[in-house]
């Protein structure tokens, strides 16, 4: 009876958790198909099929990588999302090669992932912190712009009320931020996206008719856009973007490793990899996003103190039951573009600083190449992202040199592999 009790308290505190972990990610993962879905031009109807078949494929890939088997899954307590440096390159893919050409390029990349993940398991020294830092800097640094047409409700004269409504809610963020801890200082974006939305409300600038005309429940359709096309150009950028996520997630892995005390070798790396590849496989199939693990849940883990995988196992749950809601996923659309873009500005800027952050690991005293990598790459892609500067070039050319992300990472890396080749 006792034991029976324990088990029954011990999962509903694992159910809380996880709902922490939705929430503590769930702005980051609304935010990616708004931003390609607004560039894109797509319908409110299309929007929220996005959405909610976003959030149904990350409890997907969620569960994927929980996993602890001899073929795939990292086994350790993360969750995906959806990879924030897709996001440039799929909108210039799409507007340049449509949404066929999108996705088709992720089927492609995800495929990619799974290929090399044995390979890649074994030289993820070929990415130190000077790479990984000036890449997700870049990330950052590249998707502000973004952020700040937002706020001015993307017009070419924004009204005051627009630039007011995003400095409240950057104000929200940052009261947040300064005032709280924990749990609630986690989801502070959230928190800033409801109470900005609740004020625009008041305002009469908030329009519920997406959320009445979507349907009570629906089911992800594969090629739901169309059917895929296979652009080289656009596969060849979504493959250096799944490697940039590669990356990415190998710091979330080894942190998470850390943390639980539970070590990870080349064989549970190469299974992480593969996941994370079946995961951006199946997001090109539904036609969603890739998916890589999110750093922001490792700090919950931490606060938490419960670094076993069954939270986990519930926030992949909940994601699943809510992607099957539209009318869940088309809240997403209410949402004001000056709210958007205060809360984006903000979260991208959090996204330069933890690249920053990595940075300040780096070792540019005793090494003056790092700080050669490290300058050359960030102002090469900060500069070149949609400049005008290839315009002589083919178009499929255009894209990949225009893409900053793109440059960033393949600048970090040759010169790594050039400079710092005798520090190997």
């Amino acid at each position: 009876m006792h034991k029976m009790e324990y088990k029954e308290e011990k999962h509903s505190q694992a159910a809380v958790l996880g709902l922490q972990h939705l929430l503590a990610m769930y702005s980051g993962s609304i935010l990616v198909p708004i931003m390609i879905a607004g560039a894109l031009g797509y319908s409110a109807e299309q929007l929220t099929y996005l959405i909610s078949t976003d959030i149904f494929m990350c409890g997907v890939a969620t569960f994927l990588q929980l996993q602890l088997n001899k073929y795939f899954g990292i086994g350790l307590p993360v969750v995906l999302g959806v990879a924030f440096q897709s996001v440039a390159p799929l909108i210039m893919i799409g507007q340049s090669h449509g949404s066929g050409a999108m996705f088709g390029a992720l089927i492609v990349s995800g495929i990619y992932v799974v290929l090399i993940s044995g390979v890649f398991s074994k030289v993820a020294d070929l990415f130190p912190s000077v790479v990984t830092g000036s890449v997700i800097t870049t990330i950052g640094l590249t998707l502000i712009p973004v952020a700040i047409g937002n706020m001015g409700n993307n017009v070419e004269k924004p009204t005051a009320q627009s630039l007011i409504l995003a400095a409240v809610t950057v104000l929200i963020i940052l009261l947040i931020n300064i005032f709280t801890k924990g749990f609630v200082k986690s989801i502070s974006i959230l928190i800033g996206l409801v109470i900005g939305t609740f004020i625009a409300g008041c305002m009469g600038l908030v329009d519920l008719t997406p959320v009445s005309q979507a349907p009570i429940v629906h089911i992800p359709t594969p090629f739901y856009f169309g059917a895929p096309k296979f652009e080289f150009s656009s596969i060849a950028m979504m493959c250096i973007i799944a490697t940039v996520s590669m990356v990415e997630s190998t710091g979330v892995y080894l942190a998470l490793s850390d943390l639980t005390k539970d070590p990870i070798d080349s064989k549970r790396l190469r299974n992480g990899y593969r996941a994370e590849g079946l995961a951006v496989l199946l997001g090109g199939i539904f036609n969603t996003f890739p998916y890589t693990g999110f750093s922001q849940n490792v700090g919950l883990v931490k606060l938490s103190g419960i670094k076993t995988r069954l939270p986990i196992y519930y926030a992949a749950g909940f994601l699943v039951l809510l992607g099957l809601v539209p009318k869940f996923g088309a809240l997403a659309q209410i949402i004001p573009n000056p709210v958007l873009g205060g809360a984006m500005l903000v979260m991208f800027g959090f996204v330069s600083i933890q690249g920053m952050q990595i940075l300040a690991r780096v070792d540019f005293e005793h090494n003056e190449h790092n700080f050669l990598i490290a300058a050359v790459s960030i102002s090469a892609g900060v500069g070149l992202n949609g400049s005008s500067l290839f315009n002589s070039l083919p178009s499929s050319l255009q894209m990949f040199f225009s893409n900053g992300i793109v440059m960033a990472s393949l600048i970090a890396i040759i010169l790594n592999a050039v400079l710092n080749r005798k520090n190997k």
